[in-house]
């Protein structure tokens, strides 16, 4: 570690870490904070250190060239603290989210955090974060006039490298931070683990259409799965093509239902006594089926402006209820199976 990585630095670090995580982080906030010890700083980091990429990549003013050589130095900032030291002052220009951009403007300590952790832990983080990047980099310069999917196997391979990635990390972090698994299990573990984080990218990717195509000048869903249905990118939010575009979008709320069963399984495979662990896990997944099953009773992704969100009544009741059915497959079992097809609020209605 750098000699200018005094303990106050690192504290300071880790401070910021834990301030800023819940202004830009939406899905894994509270699941990142349920983790404890070593695992939570490791996992802290690695979600700030993927977020920062995330800003890089959706900035819909840079140049594509600026964005991909931004990505790459980025990547030198987790081996070299100089580099790391600099790096805000090279991405001063990049726009975006408030929030975002504040995280970004502190790569710095981002890395000061990373530095401290585990030898094992920073292999593991960095060999990911790598991966992401260099795939968004790829990307980036494949679609230079803004990101444009062309077809399901091109949609996958993207969300292989912006989210599956975070699936295949969290994984070899949880067993290389204690987690007891027998080679059956870890191998099971891994051959879901894809699909952990994929899945939840698609439902994000679904209900934020509208603000992608407007703010960041991405279009997620394929071209060639819009046109078999008379739609395209360039009619993807206009009213006269909606029964069209809702159609090809149907497509991908069913490939999302799909992923998210095999992320669900992931959970469950997950070993009981991994409390903090399953606690990491549930709630998310929990959200992502709420919303997916708003997404499937509207259109309103597919409108300029278009949001989808759960009631702030259900992420409580599912919270309460995800957390209190860790210890038992078949009630989480049941509570998915109640979430897929009407709103969780039961405490709202003890309430009235």
């Amino acid at each position: 570690m750098p000699a200018h990585d005094t303990p106050a630095r690192v504290r300071d670090a880790e401070r910021f870490a834990r301030e800023i995580l819940p202004a830009v982080s939406r899905t894994f906030s509270l699941s990142v904070r349920l983790l404890r010890g070593e695992l939570g700083r490791s996992v802290l980091c690695a979600y700030l250190l993927c977020r920062i990429a995330d800003t890089l990549e959706d900035d819909g003013h840079a140049a594509p060239d600026d964005k991909a050589a931004l990505l790459h130095a980025f990547l030198r900032c987790l081996d070299d603290a100089a580099v790391a030291d600099a790096f805000p002052a090279r991405a001063a220009h990049i726009r975006g989210d408030e929030a975002h951009v504040r995280l970004l403007r502190r790569t710095d300590l981002v890395c000061v955090l990373f530095r401290s952790l585990t030898r094992e832990a920073r292999e593991r983080v960095a060999h990911w974060v790598r991966e992401m990047a260099r795939g968004m980099a790829d990307f980036t310069l494949r679609h230079p006039q803004g990101l444009r999917i062309q077809t399901v196997e091109e949609y996958r391979e993207y969300c292989y490298y912006v989210a599956g990635t975070v699936g295949c990390m969290l994984t070899e972090l949880w067993r290389s931070h204690g987690l007891t698994l027998t080679a059956a299990q870890y191998y099971a573990l891994w051959a879901r683990c894809t699909q952990f984080g994929e899945a939840l990218q698609t439902v994000n990717i679904l209900k934020d259409i509208a603000q992608d195509a407007e703010r960041e000048n991405a279009i997620y869903v394929p071209q060639r799965t819009l046109e078999a249905h008379g739609g395209s990118h360039e009619t993807l939010l206009d009213p006269a093509f909606l029964a069209q575009n809702r159609a090809a979008v149907g497509e991908f709320i069913a490939l999302a239902w799909t992923d998210l069963d095999q992320a669900f399984e992931y959970l469950l495979l997950l070993p009981r006594h991994a409390v903090l662990i399953r606690a990491f896990c549930v709630l998310p997944l929990l959200y992502a089926y709420a919303t997916l099953r708003e997404l499937t009773r509207t259109d309103a992704m597919l409108r300029r402006g278009g949001v989808v969100k759960i009631s702030r009544a259900e992420v409580r009741a599912l919270m309460v209820a995800g957390l209190g059915a860790l210890a038992s497959n078949a009630v989480l079992r049941r509570l998915v199976a109640r979430v897929r097809v009407a709103p969780f609020t039961p405490f709202a209605a003890m309430a009235e």
